[in-house]
């Protein structure tokens, strides 16, 4: 990411996005899905990364937009998406707008009963679609992938129980409604190949199951990104491809909905050192960033990372410590054994950090860091560093 970057104009902490990394992305997955499939949406995962500058920059190359609530919903429409290049998931839609996108030609996925006793309030006169999601355990489907015996989903209509085949049926009685699609979206630890063709392969016996006449399969997200020894997006593809022909239904309009496979590489993290000190067994470094910014889940055991010094040559030392600015004890990110010996001003790139941390950031002593912009154009800054004002901006004192 450093290519290209002046250190010396940005001030850190903060992240900047690689628009050409996030444009390869979405233009290599494009690519896969149209070698395979005649018709296919790429839908951008908003919750994954909300940064109105990159929800944006994925309309612009060509992707819809995957939300999962009315705030994402309205991100969305404020970002220059037109409903109808919106696909609506989840269970926290409000009655209002959840007719509004059915209304208007969004791609709704029902996730509750709720939205089925709402979709009877649609005009009778009309004639409107909609999707269901059907719920899916890892364990049953594909246990090479699932996390235990039960690997549950709390989401979508378990087709074991009768939830399924009520809801298709309730959604059925209504005339002016048309089941239109089958979102299945789940994701494994593992990313697998073997798990998309599994999921896919159940949902395509579902659909023979219950005679669906749809136009599209909403298979989801979390796909690996472009990253060395890790799937990619034809091989994703053609697993879809293959358990799709098997019954028949290549000719389905695929959705996907990718956030990490799109984000998580295009985007870095910058931090500085501002202070050392010499402990009995260590030496601490001190850095303007936050754990809370690149791990706010506090669960990563590593990252990549890489160190731009200010002097070629330093001492090497034993152990250095790497720690945020806040004043958590454990605001330590990582450690440095037998390294040149770090200095105030230094920075730490971290890498591949663009998946659930800007939309997960807490408000904790530092607010909202700057994000940079890297283009052919150059670089520029998409969103300032919040203040005091900025928090304020709801509030009545």
């Amino acid at each position: 990411m450093s290519e290209g970057l002046n250190l010396l104009r940005i001030q850190s902490p903060c992240f900047v996005l690689n628009e050409q990394e996030f444009k390869q992305g979405v233009h290599e997955f494009d690519a896969a899905l149209s070698h395979h499939f005649l018709h296919h949406i790429i839908s951008y995962s908003v919750k994954t990364n909300s940064l109105p500058y990159a929800v944006a920059k994925a309309k612009d190359f060509g992707c819809f937009a995957e939300v999962v609530s009315d705030d994402e919903l309205e991100l969305a429409l404020a970002c220059g998406y037109g409903m109808k290049e919106i696909i609506f998931n989840g269970p926290m839609k409000s009655k209002s707008r959840f007719l509004e996108a059915v209304m208007n030609g969004a791609v709704v996925n029902v996730e509750t009963h709720r939205e089925i006793a709402w979709l009877k309030e649609l005009p009778a006169d009309g004639h409107y679609k909609v999707g269901i999601r059907l719920s899916v355990n890892i364990s049953d489907i594909s246990p090479e992938d699932a996390e235990g015996e039960n690997d549950f989903s709390r989401f979508g209509f378990n087709d074991v129980t009768e939830e399924f085949s009520n809801a298709l049926e309730a959604i059925r009685s209504i005339p002016q409604v048309r089941l239109a699609g089958l979102h299945i979206h789940r994701t494994s630890h593992s990313r697998s190949v073997r798990f998309y063709q599994n999921i896919v392969a159940y949902a395509a016996s579902v659909i023979k199951k219950y005679q669906l006449e749809l136009d599209y399969l909403d298979v989801g997200g979390g796909y690996y990104g472009i990253f060395h020894n890790a799937p990619t997006f034809d091989e994703y593809a053609e697993a879809i491809y293959e358990s799709l022909q098997k019954q028949g239904l290549e000719k389905l309009t695929i959705i996907v909905e990718p956030g990490n496979a799109l984000t998580a590489a295009a985007f870095s993290y910058y931090s500085r050192v501002i202070d050392t000190k010499h402990l009995p067994d260590c030496i601490l470094l001190t850095t303007d960033g936050s754990r809370n910014d690149v791990d706010p889940f506090f669960r990563k055991e590593r990252y990549m990372t890489e160190i731009h010094r200010e002097k070629e040559e330093a001492e090497v030392v034993p152990l250095q410590i790497v720690a945020g600015a806040t004043c958590l004890e454990y605001d330590q990110l990582f450690r440095l054994e037998n390294q040149p010996e770090l200095c105030v001003g230094d920075m730490i790139e971290y890498k591949n950090v663009g998946a659930y941390t800007l939309t997960l950031t807490p408000m904790f002593i530092n607010y909202f860091p700057r994000v940079y912009s890297l283009s052919s154009d150059g670089m520029k800054l998409i969103r300032d560093k919040w203040t005091a004002k900025e928090y304020m901006q709801k509030s009545n004192i």
